[in-house]
C-alpha cells in the first residue's frame, strides 16, 4: 500500500516512547511474559523498534614492509705480503 493513502485511511498509532517503567524503589519492572500483548516493562507498553547496528570501522593496515636483507658475512682483511725490495747494491 502506498504510505500516503495508508496515513489517510489507518489511524497512526504513537510510536513507542521507550521510557523503562519503574516500580516505587526505584527499580526496572520486567516484562510480563503472560500477557504478549502488552510489554510492562516500558511505560507505554510498547517495546521500541531496535535501530541496526553499524558496521564496525575497518582499521587501516601499514603497507606491509619487504623482509629485511640478512647482512653479509664480513670477510676478514686480507694481508698484504711484504715483498723484498730488489736493491742494487
Amino acid at each position: 500500500m502506498f504510505n500516503w493513502l495508508k496515513k489517510l485511511f489507518v489511524a497512526d498509532e504513537a510510536p513507542a516512547s521507550g521510557q523503562r517503567a519503574r516500580n516505587s524503589k526505584g527499580h526496572y519492572v520486567a516484562d510480563d511474559k503472560s500477557t504478549p500483548n502488552v510489554n510492562e516493562a516500558y511505560t507505554d507498553g510498547k517495546t521500541p523498534v531496535k535501530k541496526p547496528r553499524k558496521a564496525p570501522v575497518k582499521k587501516k593496515t601499514a603497507p606491509k614492509k619487504a623482509p629485511a636483507k640478512k647482512a653479509a658475512p664480513k670477510k676478514a682483511p686480507v694481508k698484504k705480503r711484504q715483498t723484498k725490495k730488489a736493491t742494487k747494491k
